[in-house]
C-alpha cells in the first residue's frame, strides 16, 4: 500500500478549504448515485476549520446532507450508578454536544429541512457491547470518508494510545495521561486535568483503517513532531498511531505550513 502523500497548506483556513471542498464533492457524488455518505469525524480543534468552511459554503450553494451518516469516533465516560456512562450531552466539552452544536447546527444552519443532516444519523460509539459499533458500520456498507486527528504529544488517533494492535475495534479505553492532558487543552472548559475523564469508548486502529478514504489533519506548530513521525513513516507502527493512515486504501495528510516546518 502506497505512504499517503502530505499536502502543505499555507494556514488552517487554507486547510479547512481544501478539505471542504473535497468532503462536499463527494457527498454530492454519492447523492447523485442515490446513496449514503458514511463521514467519520473527530471533535475538538483540528476539524473546526473544516466544518467552517463547510458552513460557509453551504450557505452559499446549499446541498442535501439528508443521505449523510456521521460515525463519531468516541466520547467520553464517567462514572453512573451502573457503571460506566456517556458524558452528560450538555457538557461543552462532550462529543455529543460537539456533534449538536458544532456540526449539526453550523451545517443545517442554512439548509432546508429536507436537506438537513438529520439528528438520528449521528452514531457514536456503544458504552454496552462497544464491538457492535463496528458491525453496525459494515452492515451500513463501510465508512465512505474518515476525518482524523492527531494527539500532539503521543500521537493518539481518537482515544487509541500508544501500543493499541493493529487489528483493535470499538472498545473501551482507560485514557492516558498525555491523551488527557491533550484533551485539556482542546476542551479549555474542563477547567483542570482532574476533571478530565479516565476513560473513552473508542473506535479502534482496525475500525478506521478500514475506511475506503481517510484525510489526516495537523495544523500549528504543536503538531510538528507528529507530522515528522507520519512522514517517516510508511505503515501502522503502534508507539504513534496516527501513522494508521498510511493503512487506509486511500488517504492523505493535510498539514499547515507550521505543523510542516
Amino acid at each position: 500500500m502506497p505512504r499517503a502523500p502530505i499536502h502543505v497548506l499555507p494556514t488552517p483556513d487554507a486547510v479547512g478549504a481544501y478539505v471542504a471542498d473535497h468532503l462536499l464533492a463527494r457527498i454530492a457524488e454519492a447523492h447523485a448515485d442515490g446513496r449514503r455518505f458514511l463521514l467519520g469525524v473527530p471533535t475538538g480543534r483540528s476539524p473546526r476549520p473544516v466544518l467552517a468552511a463547510m458552513a460557509e459554503r453551504l450557505s452559499r450553494q446549499p446541498q442535501s446532507l439528508a443521505h449523510v451518516t456521521l460515525v463519531m469516533m468516541d466520547e467520553y465516560l464517567v462514572a453512573g450508578a451502573d457503571g460506566l456512562q456517556y458524558a452528560p450531552d450538555d457538557a461543552p466539552w462532550s462529543c455529543h454536544y460537539f456533534a449538536r452544536v458544532e456540526i449539526l447546527e453550523r451545517l443545517n444552519a442554512h439548509l432546508r429541512t429536507s436537506d438537513q443532516l438529520q439528528p438520528s444519523h449521528v452514531w457514536f460509539p456503544l458504552t454496552e457491547n462497544p464491538s457492535e459499533y463496528d458491525a453496525r458500520i459494515a452492515a451500513a456498507g463501510g465508512i465512505d470518508c474518515f476525518v482524523l486527528a492527531s494527539g500532539a504529544s503521543d500521537g493518539h488517533v481518537a482515544f487509541n494510545p500508544p501500543g493499541s494492535p493493529r487489528d483493535s475495534r470499538t472498545r473501551i479505553i482507560p485514557l492516558s495521561e498525555e491523551t488527557r492532558r491533550d484533551n485539556l487543552q482542546t476542551f479549555p472548559s474542563f477547567g483542570t486535568l482532574e476533571t478530565v475523564p479516565h476513560h473513552g469508548v473508542s473506535v479502534g486502529v482496525a475500525t478506521i483503517a478500514a475506511s475506503r478514504e481517510a484525510i489526516m489533519l495537523a495544523m500549528g506548530v504543536g503538531k510538528r513532531l507528529t507530522v515528522s513521525r507520519m512522514r517517516a513513516a510508511d505503515c501502522y507502527q503502534a508507539d504513534w498511531p496516527a501513522t494508521l493512515i498510511h493503512d487506509v486504501a486511500t488517504a492523505q495528510i493535510v498539514v499547515d505550513a507550521a505543523a510542516s516546518e
